[in-house]
């Protein structure tokens, strides 16, 4: 039998977010991993409710061009709101973008935090707000 606390499940579906999106399961991280709504905040365009699918799609789209996409995250701080049905996750992430071309020479590095909000639903844990706020990125990297 398994034995998850509920911080274990808060994390694994954030590590699920990461994972999902660097092998390209779309609907896997929709069914999985968000809520149907997420507000997601997009920077200076300011905090916009958008789908799993819409967030999927952006993502794909993004991504499509790289040859391969790894996250590393970790520092987990997972603090628990009403009832402990909701929770606010901070982690640090580093992301390596790899280009079809030519990986060893096109290396895209991205350094952030991620502040979430996870919310406990009929299917487990599902982020309902996303905020990705960049601390370093590689010269050349563009924003995606």
């Amino acid at each position: 039998m398994e034995n998850k606390s509920k911080r274990d499940e808060i994390i694994e579906v954030v590590n699920k977010l990461f994972i999902y999106t660097d092998t390209r399961q779309w609907s896997r991280l929709q069914e999985d991993v968000f809520t149907p709504i997420v507000q997601f905040d997009r920077g200076q365009e300011g905090i916009v409710g958008l789908s799993g699918t819409d967030i999927a799609r952006l993502w794909d789209e993004g991504f499509r061009d790289l040859g391969a996409i790894h996250h590393q995250a970790g520092n987990y701080l997972v603090n628990f709101g009403h009832e402990s049905i909701e929770a606010d996750v901070f982690c640090y992430a580093v992301a390596y973008h790899f280009t079809k071309k030519d990986p060893v020479e096109k290396l895209r590095e991205f350094i952030g935090q991620y502040n979430l909000h996870v919310v406990l639903t009929d299917l487990g844990w599902r982020i309902d707000s996303f905020k990705y706020t960049p601390t370093y990125r590689s010269p050349d990297a563009a924003t995606v």
